[in-house]
């Protein structure tokens, strides 16, 4: 008896003993599930400080609605994300909006525009109050106004390439860093993790929808139509005014843009872009602005799903021109309306990236200082001409235009060296590391040598508001790049008038 007594009491220790392991197991197993999902989060949020109280709260929320034995799961059709563009994905602050600084160099600068009066005053305005933000009321919109008069005429292309134009430049008030690398690195992280866990991510914001486009091709993976922005209307090349019903678009036609604005996408005209495009609720909305309440009001209230809002706040001054006491203050009022909000000064590893540094300069006046003056007759023309000269050997602009002619064919094998379209684009990239701006005409050159014939594919190219040096430069590349003994660069002094 006693000897099955002590089995018993061994077989009992045993079980417990393997219970007991079993248990040690589970725990040391959801410890490892815990460090890996830790340890995936700060892989995922590198450019996030890990104990941001709004990151935690998205990361909760999204392991929430993504998991199937959550009540408050949500089906990948319905995880619809909003995000605002300006101040919530990249800067607004340098001095003043992208935009805003597109059209004032597009009236104040431009070669290939002539603004009119109006416009002229508007341009300067936009330059003069931008440092200090002193713009008018209903500033967004007289911009979107004007802006739809002064890129109308323009085919998609041109003005997709005018954009680009302006995004290869450095930023003004910073260094290490041009307009098309100014999205905030942490909320780029931010859209890659809502997209690898099935949310669509649509960008809505108050900016012209085709700067949207062209901004975000190649930052972040949001398609053309997922991309929400101010509308203007377009019409055919040849439609005169025509009402699109009575027209037909014929293979003579291109797209171009009107001076007729449809919408400002601000405020509620978000959420009627939202309904009317998307036609589904979100369940997230991020922005930075009281433009973006009423996108945030419409995802979180009468919402069948659990759902959340994130404002951004431009507190940081060392790192960005941002207002500490001022968006601290927003931040608070938010908080009370049921937002969460992002601290870029607390919540940032970084903004731009390390190498990225504030300078705390504008270089905003001096860029837009205009050399746009009607046109004077000269006392004498001599005198005239022996002065363009004296200008021209300082190097500095005078009121000249410069065209070159670039020709195709390798000057060994007089064969091209590209197709017609890579060789276009090629010149294109060299005229936009050298100028502001620049006008591309095609052209069929021709010589006889002897008994053969050459034809030759020529590109002209006018340039305005630059120096004989910067022209040089550009065609010193241009001769290289196409192979070319010379490129022929006439210079002919003109007067402009803005009539």
């Amino acid at each position: 008896m006693k000897k099955r007594t002590w089995h018993w009491i061994w077989s009992m220790m045993l079980a417990v003993l393997l219970v007991l392991t079993g248990m040690t197991g589970i725990v040391s197993a959801q410890e490892t599930e815990a460090e890996a999902d830790e340890s995936t989060a700060e892989e995922l949020f590198a450019e996030w400080n890990p104990e941001a109280p709004a990151l935690k709260t998205l990361i909760e929320y999204v392991e929430d609605v993504t998991d199937e034995n959550s009540r408050n799961y949500i089906p990948p059709a319905d995880r619809i994300a909003t995000f605002d563009m300006d101040g919530t994905l990249c800067a607004e602050l340098c001095p003043t909006y992208l935009e805003y600084y597109m059209l004032a160099w597009r009236i104040l600068k431009d070669p290939t525009y002539t603004p009119d009066a109006e416009m002229l005053e508007f341009g300067r305005m936009l330059r003069d109050h931008a440092l200090d933000k002193s713009f008018p009321d209903h500033m967004d919109l007289l911009h979107a106004n004007h802006a739809a008069k002064a890129y109308a005429g323009m085919t998609l292309k041109d003005f997709a390439d005018f954009v680009n134009s302006i995004l290869v430049r450095e930023v003004d008030g910073f260094e290490g860093m041009t307009y098309a690398e100014t999205f905030y690195l942490p909320m780029i992280e931010v859209v890659e993790y809502l997209q690898e866990n099935g949310f669509k991510v649509y960008v809505v914001s108050g900016s012209d929808r085709s700067i949207c486009r062209t901004f975000i091709e190649g930052m972040l993976d949001i398609p053309y139509e997922q991309i929400i922005g101010m509308d203007v209307m377009m019409e055919a090349t040849n439609q005169d005014d025509a009402d699109g019903l009575d027209y037909l678009f014929t293979k003579d036609d291109s797209v171009v843009r009107t001076d007729q604005l449809i919408i400002k996408n601000l405020k509620m005209n978000k959420v009627r872009a939202i309904v009317q495009e998307i036609g589904r609720q979100p369940v997230l909305s991020f922005g930075n602005s009281s433009g973006d309440c009423s996108m945030h009001n419409y995802t979180i209230f009468n919402n069948r799903y659990r759902s959340a809002a994130f404002m951004l706040i431009a507190d940081d001054e060392e790192r960005d021109y941002g207002n500490t006491e001022k968006t601290r203050a927003l931040g608070e009022e938010w908080e009370a309306d049921g937002y969460h909000v992002i601290s870029m000064r607390d919540d940032f590893k970084t903004i731009y990236g390390e190498n990225v540094k504030k300078t705390g300069t504008f270089r905003w006046l001096d860029e837009l200082a205009e050399n746009r003056v009607p046109a004077q007759e000269p006392d004498d023309a001599s005198d005239d001409g022996q002065a363009a000269e004296e200008t021209a050997e300082a190097g500095e602009a005078e009121d000249v235009q410069y065209v070159m002619y670039l020709g195709t064919n390798d000057k060994d094998t007089d064969e091209p060296v590209f197709d017609k379209e890579e060789a276009k684009e090629k010149a294109k990239e060299i005229l936009l590391d050298h100028f502001g701006g620049y006008t591309i005409q095609e052209a069929e050159g021709g010589w006889v040598d002897g008994d053969t014939v050459y034809q030759e594919y020529t590109l002209v190219i006018y340039l305005s508001d630059t120096t004989l040096d910067a022209v040089h430069a550009a065609a010193d590349e241009m001769k290289d790049t196409f192979r070319q003994s010379s490129v022929l660069i006439q210079t002919n002094p003109t007067t402009t008038e803005f009539y």
